[in-house]
C-alpha cells in the first residue's frame, strides 16, 4: 500500500486498514454516479423528444432513436455491479492504479453513450476502450485476493 493506511473499521473480527489513496477510488465511484444520473436525465429528455410514455421501456420500431438512449443507460446499469465490486476491491490493493483504471472505464462509458445517442448503434463501439480499465480493475482485484492468500 502507498503512503500509509488509515483505520477504517476496528472491531472484534479485526481491523481493516485502508490506504490513504483509497479516497481517489471513492471519488471515481462518485464520478460514476454522476454519469448514471446524466444518462438517466438523457433518457427522460429522449422520452419527451420521441414521445415515449411510461411505462414503455422500448419502442416497437425497428430504427428507434429513443431505444439508443435507453440501451446506453440500461447497458451501463447492467455493468454497474461488476464495475463497483472491482473498483472497490481492487482499490484496496492498488488505489492509484484502480482509480486510473476506473476513470478509463468511466470515460469509455461516456463515449459509449455519446456514440449511441447519435442514433447509429454502431457508433457505441467508440467506448470499447473502457474495457481496458475494467480489465485493469480485474487484475487489481485478483492481485488483492492473491495477496490475502499470501500467494504473492
Amino acid at each position: 500500500m502507498l503512503g500509509g493506511s488509515r483505520v477504517f473499521f476496528s472491531g472484534k473480527a479485526g481491523t481493516l486498514l485502508v490506504p490513504r489513496e483509497y479516497g481517489y477510488v471513492i471519488l471515481v465511484v462518485v464520478f460514476y454516479i454522476f454519469i448514471l444520473v446524466w444518462k438517466e436525465i438523457k433518457v427522460g429528455q429522449a422520452r419527451k423528444r420521441f414521445n415515449v410514455k411510461y411505462p414503455t421501456m422500448y419502442e416497437n420500431k425497428e430504427d428507434s432513436h429513443f431505444n439508443c438512449y435507453q440501451r446506453a443507460h440500461q447497458n451501463t446499469l447492467e455493468k454497474t455491479p461488476t464495475f463497483l465490486v472491482l473498483v472497490l476491491l481492487g482499490g484496496l490493493y492498488a488505489p492509484i492504479f484502480s482509480s486510473i483504471s476506473g476513470l478509463v472505464w468511466c470515460f469509455g462509458r461516456i463515449q459509449y453513450a455519446l456514440g449511441y445517442y447519435s442514433g447509429d448503434p454502431k457508433k457505441r463501439m467508440r467506448g470499447t476502450f473502457g474495457y481496458l480499465g475494467l480489465l485493469g480493475l480485474l487484475g487489481a482485484t485478483i492481485a488483492l485476493a492473491l495477496s490475502l492468500l499470501e500467494v504473492v
